[in-house]
C-alpha cells in the first residue's frame, strides 16, 4: 500500500536517504511521543523510557524502510534481515543512551532536548550501517 501512495523504492542513494530522513523523522515522532509519555505520565526513568521508545520507533522505521526506502535487500529471509536491522539499532540505542546520559548528566539539558541531539546523530550512523550491512550490493558475494 505504501508503494502505490508514495512510489517504489529507489536505487538513487541521495533519494534513499532524504526518504530514510523522512522515514527517520516518522520513526522520531513514535520514539520522542512515547518518550515523554512513558517519562512524564508514567513516570518512568528517563533511561529506560528512552530505550523503550527507541525500540518502538525502530520497528515503525524498519517496516517502512524495507517498502518505500530501499530497493535492494541483501537478505531474502526477513526475519535474519530484522535481526541485523535490530542490532544496528541496538548499537544506535547504546549510543543514543550515551548522548542523553551526557548531555543531561553532563551538560545540564533536559531529557527531552538532548533526545533531539541524540537522534540527529544517530540517524545518519543507522542509514550508514543499515546501508552498507543490508541494503548494497557491495559486498556480496558472487557465487
Amino acid at each position: 500500500m505504501l508503494k502505490k501512495l508514495l512510489g517504489a523504492p529507489s536505487a538513487n542513494g541521495l533519494i534513499q536517504l532524504l526518504r530514510y530522513m523522512f522515514v527517520g523523522g516518522m520513526a522520531f515522532v513514535v520514539d520522542y511521543g512515547a518518550l515523554f509519555l512513558l517519562a512524564h505520565f508514567a513516570g518512568m526513568h528517563y533511561l529506560l523510557a528512552a530505550s523503550l521508545s527507541y525500540l518502538l520507533g525502530m520497528v515503525c522505521n524498519y517496516l517502512v524502510s524495507v517498502n518505500w526506502v530501499f530497493d535492494f535487500r541483501r537478505e531474502t529471509q526477513w526475519q535474519r534481515e530484522f535481526i541485523i536491522f535490530f542490532l544496528v539499532g541496538i548499537a544506535g540505542l547504546i549510543l543514543n543512551g550515551l548522548a542523553i546520559s551526557l548531555l543531561v548528566e553532563g551538560c545540564g539539558l533536559s531529557y527531552m532536548v538532548a533526545k533531539l541531539v541524540a537522534a540527529a546523530v544517530i540517524l545518519f550512523f543507522n542509514f550508514g550501517a543499515r546501508k552498507a550491512l543490508l541494503f548494497s550490493a557491495a559486498g556480496t558475494q558472487a557465487g
